[in-house]
């Protein structure tokens, strides 16, 4: 989301209702409160990341590249993150929604929403540019699954 608001390319996603920053920020106070915790710090795959995002965001030439970032993290919550969510609500949190799980909006009307726009943005791009975005898949789910990784236990480097 800071990535978007700091980008004039980008400003047709900022308040998209895709936003989740507000909710995590609440859900992690709420489980500090809950269960006694200290927030952590971020660790080294969630700093490399934004820093990975932040560079490829800063010249116009990277922005088909993070635009496959965006949507592969937004959609991804979208589609089977609100299921695993669900679950683990059940499993874990005695029922608990968290907030990031809660949309403001109803998101089968977001979905479309914002990929109408992330296809109108696309159809200024170059053939170059369009291969740039493909390409940019493993990337997006590398950067992901470090995170994951990270909050699953794994190295925090």
């Amino acid at each position: 989301e800071e990535i978007v608001n700091g980008n004039e390319k980008l400003a047709v996603f900022q308040n998209s209702g895709m936003e989740r920053t507000a909710e995590l920020e609440k859900d992690i106070a709420w489980m500090c409160n809950e269960y006694g915790l200290e927030k952590p710090e971020v660790g080294m795959a969630g700093k490399n990341y934004a820093e990975e995002l932040t560079a490829m965001a800063k010249g116009d030439e990277d922005i088909p590249e993070f635009m496959c970032h965006f949507y592969n993290y937004y959609f991804a919550h979208l589609a089977g993150g609100r299921m695993i969510g669900k679950q683990m609500s059940k499993l874990l949190l005695d029922g608990e929604t968290l907030e990031f799980y809660k949309w403001g909006e109803n998101v089968n009307e977001v979905k479309p929403r914002v990929k109408t726009q992330i296809e109108e943005l696309a159809k200024q791009w170059s053939r170059e540019e369009r291969d740039q975005c493909i390409n940019a898949t493993a990337g997006a789910f590398k950067g992901g699954g470090a995170i994951n990784g990270y909050l699953y236990g794994g190295s925090p480097h």
